[in-house]
């Protein structure tokens, strides 16, 4: 909440949910609220815990701006940030998201990595700035995590905001943003993104990775008819590698191996592909 007050932007205000939290965050925000209501609007919702996607529709709905950033738990804003993304989104009107690129730290706050996409995930920043490019990487590739994500409140409505039924929602919601191209990309630094053992894309419990494998083969596959080829036979590929991983924590080598013969199939395939008609599907 102070990285909200120290970027310099100025029409701001805060919108915080605590999602059945049971340690002291109730006292520390109403503290916090209390000692900074004459520099920001504050609006503070203290509930039981709903879960992810329900906590971020409601964040949504109940932010009154434009646009509006994601930030969670322990992570923040980096100055300037807002700016760049919201002057990017006013040049760019077909757009309703932008994602930009974090700082990464540890437990103890120190900087571990300059840049999450490019340090820690090995990403080509490259690919992000043109419309094939941004598609092809969030299919395949998928790396956008901590507090990098702006979104206009007309995105958020016509999508529908992010599905509830899924534990790991976010793949979800980016894929039918590039669905129908409202995806954008600044390459600075807006966010600081803070590793630790309790991230949810991080657990080694293999009961835990097979649901979240499970939820990502639910969003690869139900969002398939969104796309055209080639970005469907890539979102294809990807259903199958997923199933290859699930069938190897499963210890069900045969099928783990032909699953991956599958991917590889189909990744080929698509480099051969030549993009029929218009790129993408329309959602209606």
């Amino acid at each position: 909440m102070d990285s909200v007050l120290e970027d310099s932007y100025p029409n701001k205000e805060i919108v915080i949910i605590n999602d059945g939290s049971t340690d002291d965050s109730d006292k520390e925000i109403a503290a916090w609220k209390e000692r900074n209501s004459a520099l920001i609007s504050v609006k503070y919702i203290n509930r039981g815990n709903r879960g992810v996607a329900a906590t971020l529709n409601e964040l949504a709905e109940n932010a009154s701006g434009e646009f509006f950033r994601l930030v969670a738990s322990d992570d923040y804003l980096i100055a300037g940030g807002i700016r760049s993304q919201i002057d990017y989104l006013i040049v760019n009107p077909a757009k309703g998201a932008v994602i930009g690129d974090s700082i990464i730290i540890n437990d103890a706050g120190e900087k571990i990595f300059g840049s999450g996409m490019a340090d820690l995930k090995k990403v080509n920043k490259k690919n992000y700035f043109t419309s094939d490019g941004i598609r092809k990487e969030v299919i395949c590739h998928w790396v956008i995590g901590g507090p990098v994500t702006m979104i206009t409140k007309k995105a958020f409505q016509a999508l529908g905001g992010w599905s509830e039924d899924l534990r790991i929602e976010d793949w979800d919601f980016f894929l039918r943003l590039i669905a129908l191209d409202l995806l954008g990309f600044v390459d600075t630094p807006v966010g600081g993104y803070r590793l630790h053992d309790n991230n949810t894309c991080r657990t080694q419990n293999v009961e835990s990775r097979v649901i979240n494998l499970g939820d990502a083969e639910r969003v690869a596959h139900r969002n398939l008819t969104l796309f055209n080829k080639p970005y469907r036979t890539l979102l294809k590929s990807q259903w199958y590698l997923i199933r290859a991983k699930i069938a190897y924590l499963k210890r069900k080598p045969f099928l783990a191996a032909a699953n991956v013969f599958g991917a590889l199939f189909l990744m080929g395939l698509a480099k051969l592909e030549k993009p029929s008609g218009e790129s993408l599907r329309s959602q209606k």
